[in-house]
């Protein structure tokens, strides 16, 4: 009688250790809090942010889980930067151009005529951002490292009502840019830039308040511009978009030194994935548009040498601007340029 009752006691000393580890188990897990601005049905969290999520969550058993925020439900694109700085979100999609007084030199992918595919932009900018200049002078300083980025394929010009098909026919036009350097771009074709994110332009495109936007294809499908949108150029490089998801430093240097790694690996592996399935995909987005009945209208040979020549001149002002503030534009323009000609 006195042995089962040992037992007893025994088995039951045994069921609450068990139910201690994995209680200790459950402690242990990581729960970090990603947020962004895209909804669903954009191109960007299938391609990139889920991809990435689960590659990490994988490669450290589930010891790492994420509580994923999409579509603003923890801020505007413009405050995601001081929302993981000050911790609200472990993880932020940064966009530079909406914190262009932080991050300037970022727009150096985003310069118009620069290349002309997503992998070749994605891979000079990242080279730049994770090891080289922007490293230094954008992403230490404030206080951000970024775990992936993208660089959107070439923008184009999509439009509600008037046809774009040439320099000219941008004249007066209000049309939508991300700041920066594409500012400069639109002024010079004689057309009045508004910065303005993509989630706060439907309504201003369907009240007339906007003509138009200088956009990727996947946006203009993702946020249901198509409804109002009848005109796009193709073909052409009217600028670019650089998205980077990034977490503060403060934060990393918290994380275990496995999870760094982990995240490290899966940035990688998602930065060449990313840029590869926006290239492949073009093509049949611009399909998509045009079967909604925008029109796809492509330039004149001679009105692209003057739109080629206008480009030119835009980088060199973009840097040399850059350089006035005390900021190293050119610098930045060179080491970006050699970074493309490493892909060619």
């Amino acid at each position: 009688m006195r042995a089962r009752y040992r037992g007893s006691w025994f088995g039951l000393g045994l069921g609450l250790l068990f139910l201690a580890a994995g209680a200790g188990a459950q402690d242990k897990k990581l729960v970090l809090r990603v947020a962004d601005s895209f909804p669903a049905g954009h191109a960007i969290p299938d391609y990139a942010t889920k991809y990435w999520m689960d590659a990490v969550a994988k490669a450290t058993n589930h010891a790492v889980e994420f509580q994923y925020y999409p579509a603003e439900q923890l801020g505007k694109a413009k405050d995601l930067l001081s929302l993981a700085l000050s911790g609200v979100a472990d993880i932020a999609y940064v966009g530079p151009s909406y914190v262009s007084d932080k991050m300037p030199l970022s727009a150096v992918s985003q310069l118009p005529g620069s290349f002309t595919s997503a992998c070749a932009g994605t891979m000079a900018y990242w080279k730049l951002a994770k090891d080289g200049i922007l490293k230094r002078e954008e992403f230490a300083p404030n206080g951000i490292r970024p775990l992936f980025a993208f660089v959107a394929p070439p923008y184009q010009v999509f439009t509600t009502k008037r046809k774009v098909d040439s320099a000219k026919s941008m004249e007066g036009m209000k049309i939508r840019t991300t700041g920066g350097a594409m500012d400069i771009m639109v002024r010079k074709l004689k057309a009045v830039p508004i910065q303005m994110a993509p989630p706060d332009m439907y309504e201003s495109l369907s009240r007339g308040t906007l003509d138009g936007g200088v956009l990727a294809v996947t946006s203009v499908l993702a946020y249901e511009f198509v409804r109002v949108i009848r005109h796009a150029t193709i073909g052409e490089n009217f600028g670019s978009f650089v998205g980077t998801y990034s977490i503060s430093e403060a934060r990393w240097q918290k994380l275990p030194l496995d999870v760094q790694k982990a995240m490290l690996e899966a940035g990688e592996a998602t930065v060449q994935r990313t840029c590869a399935l926006m290239d492949k995909n073009e093509e049949g987005l611009f399909d998509k548009i045009r079967q909604q009945g925008v029109a796809l209208n492509r330039f004149p040979e001679a009105e692209r040498k003057e739109l080629e020549q206008l480009f030119a001149s835009l980088a060199g002002e973009w840097a040399e601007g850059l350089d006035k503030r005390g900021k190293s534009g050119t610098e930045t323009l060179k080491a970006f340029r050699a970074a493309l000609k490493e892909r060619q």
